[in-house]
């Protein structure tokens, strides 16, 4: 065994395999960047070389430095994580070179894979189903729009060396092949340094299924069970499950068999995930295709360790150091129901986009990396960030992975609403209350999933999950009584308002534009003359309320504002306005601020790069047009004309690195 490994990777993901090392009494060694001398990977790590400035191009993805690395401590071999270096065969062979171990599958398994057009000729040829489409290589945007017609829409476009959700456009017609084409060739050259880009049918309905492999160096290859991953926005994954509640055991045995044979097809071993493709449309589960193999471990993969009770980091250390597979098959089982929720700095509440800067406040429900594969009582925190640390525009958005396991399905996913509960996060926006109000949602609890989920369900964007009657009347009682906190804690306050002034005992608290009655007895709390069985503590200044309501529990984030509390919970934002009783209907009285007109404003709604300025100073645009584009977190964003007019000014040029807020254009 190994006496010294080094990760090749940063935040959440190094940390993972630090947390299986250090189990296995395994030396780590850390490599950074200049964004991350002060993260917590660094610091969990036995030892840490910085290897550059921030730029993953610069520091991450540069073989030479980390094999430098190597060289400094002693390391024996490396972990590459999953993105930056860990599908590069040309990785895999600098350190065979050096004679450094790679833990991770074999260079020709690599190469085969990752390149998903020849990883479908392969499939192909090793009997697997595929997608239609055209995997030869395509000259420009008019070979495009060809073949696209010739497929029949819609269709998507990929990025050869793609993954993680980057370099993928889906087009519905020739208008947008010929837009998105030439941006998907750009992002596949950005982030993977290779501009191929095939083209294959787009399966509608579609439910994203894939199959966990583990191989090891003598032949044995074995499957453990499936995940469903069909939540997604923009390809990038939100919610993971395993097992899928689509999936019976039959096509389970299926699909497993299928993706055992593709993998020694290729002679693989090491962790790796099998990316299916499945029509919902067909209740049979039998029209399922290959999409592409990961030849690495997955972002979601603690969902399969919870349901098997198998560390997967720990086999894939193994295997890398010749050691044959202990499980087969058949000691291969499904314990339970488990579910990831990732967390990500982007803006739900302002059409999702990126968030970058400090974690002001920086609270989760169980620390991370406590427990073992199901984490602290059913609830598992990956994380590779702490309070006070940066959110930064140089790498991937995901601050955390929440992943919950139970009994069944719906235990687990009301432990995840239980669990994002209590999640505190402030200094920049997150999909908290997303991600909680997926776990409520009918369609979520059905079963009836597919990639299209998010935009069927929020065509409109989100705005917070639905609350129900008796969770407003908790957050009303439980707004009344943090005011009467509030003023007796006032009255208290030497010079002030004096011992012998009482708070008020009854509150008028405004919750989603209706107005209730709180009133507060020595025994009870009535809301609208009925009594509600509650049971809470509060102390001026706490940021999380837990309240005791009947049988059950709620956990109110709440933060002060001049007219009362913004409570976050189940979901939702509450802006709750409370006045003492007497007070109230004086408020009738107050004059509401209109916010200013920004509408002939084009406004950067995010930090990042002006990528292109599609428009120029007196150019005519019509509603709907392409102003700009900017990129930010690796992904471009098209920003559109939302009424026709004629360009007044432009305030930034082509290159500039914007503020969220910015305004890149004036129009007439």
């Amino acid at each position: 065994m190994f006496k010294k490994i080094l990760i090749a990777n940063r935040g959440e993901i190094a940390c993972r395999v630090i947390k299986t090392a250090r189990r296995m009494g395994i030396a780590t060694v850390a490599v950074y960047s200049d964004a991350d001398a002060r993260a917590p990977f660094v610091k969990m790590a036995d030892e840490a070389v910085h290897i550059g400035p921030s730029p993953a191009s610069e520091s991450y993805l540069i073989a030479d430095k980390i094999i430098a690395a190597c060289k400094a401590t002693g390391a024996e071999a490396v972990h590459p994580g999953y993105g930056f270096l860990s599908e590069r065969t040309s990785f895999a062979e600098a350190l065979a070179k050096e004679n450094i171990a790679f833990i991770g599958p074999p260079v020709n398994a690599i190469a085969a894979m990752g390149d998903k057009i020849e990883s479908k000729k392969l499939a192909k040829e090793a009997g697997v189903n595929v997608v239609p489409g055209f995997v030869g290589e395509i000259d420009d945007t008019e070979h495009a729009v060809r073949i696209s017609n010739e497929i029949g829409y819609p269709v998507m476009m990929k990025a050869s060396a793609g993954g993680g959700g980057k370099g993928m456009r889906l087009a519905y017609d020739e208008k947008d092949v010929r837009e998105g084409f030439e941006a998907t060739k750009r992002e596949g050259l950005n982030s993977f340094g290779d501009d191929r880009v095939f083209i294959e049918k787009f399966i509608l309905n579609p439910r994203h299924i894939e199959i966990q492999i583990l191989g090891d160096q003598h032949g044995n290859v074995l499957y453990l069970n499936e995940r469903e991953c069909s939540i997604q926005r923009r390809h990038q994954k939100v919610v993971e499950e395993a097992p899928s509640p689509f999936v019976t055991e039959k096509m389970r045995k299926a699909m497993g068999e299928q993706c055992v044979a593709l993998s020694k097809a290729v002679g693989y071993y090491s962790a790796g995930t099998v990316e299916l493709i499945v029509s919902g449309a067909d209740p049979t589960g039998e029209s399922f295709y290959f999409l592409e193999m990961n030849t690495r471990l997955q972002v979601e993969h603690p969902v399969t360790e919870a349901i098997t009770g198998i560390d997967l980091v720990e086999q894939m250390i193994r295997v890398a150091a010749g050691e044959k597979l202990e499980m087969t098959q058949d000691d291969i089982k499904i314990d339970g129901w488990a579910i990831e929720n990732r967390v990500y700095a982007e803006d739900p509440y302002r059409g999702f986009l990126p968030s970058t800067g400090r974690l002001v406040r920086y609270r989760t429900p169980v620390p991370a990396w406590e427990g073992d594969e199901r984490g602290v009582d059913g609830v598992r925190v990956d994380a590779g960030v702490e309070e006070g640390g940066e959110v930064s525009i140089f790498y991937d958005p995901m601050i955390a992975k929440l992943v919950t396991w139970g009994k069944t399905r719906d235990e687990a996913a009301d432990l995840q609403i239980a669990a994002l509960d209590r999640f505190e996060l402030e200094g920049l926006g997150h999909n908290i209350d997303f991600v909680s109000a997926i776990m409520q949602h009918p369609r979520f609890r059905s079963g009836e999933l597919t990639t299209g989920f998010i935009a069927e369900e929020y065509p409109e964007g989100f705005h917070g999950a639905d609350a129900g009657d008796d969770v407003v009347r908790a957050l009303a009682a439980i707004a009344g009584f943090m005011a009467s906190a509030e003023a007796d804690r006032a009255r208290r306050t030497d010079g002030q308002l004096g011992d012998r002034l009482n708070p008020p005992a009854k509150w008028q608290v405004t919750v989603g534009g209706t107005a209730h009655k709180v009133k507060l007895g020595h025994k009870h709390i009535k809301i609208d003359g009925e009594a509600i069985d509650i049971a809470l503590e509060y102390t001026p200044g706490d940021r999380l309320v837990v309240a005791e309501i009947d049988d059950s529990e709620l956990a109110v984030k709440v933060a002060k504002t001049r007219a009362g509390w913004r409570m976050t919970t189940r979901g939702r934002i509450h802006d709750v306005r409370v006045l003492p009783w007497h007070v109230a209907p004086l408020s009738a009285h107050m004059i509401e601020k209109i916010p200013p007109d920004l509408s002939r404003f084009l406004i950067c709604p995010m930090p990042g790069l002006l990528v292109t300025l599609h428009v120029g100073e007196g150019d005519k645009v019509e509603a709907g047009q392409p102003l700009a584009t900017v990129e930010a977190m690796k992904m471009e964003n098209i920003l559109r004309a939302e009424k026709s007019g004629t360009v007044k000014t432009v305030n930034a040029a082509q290159g500039d690195s914007l503020a969220v807020d910015a305004v890149i254009l004036e129009m007439e």
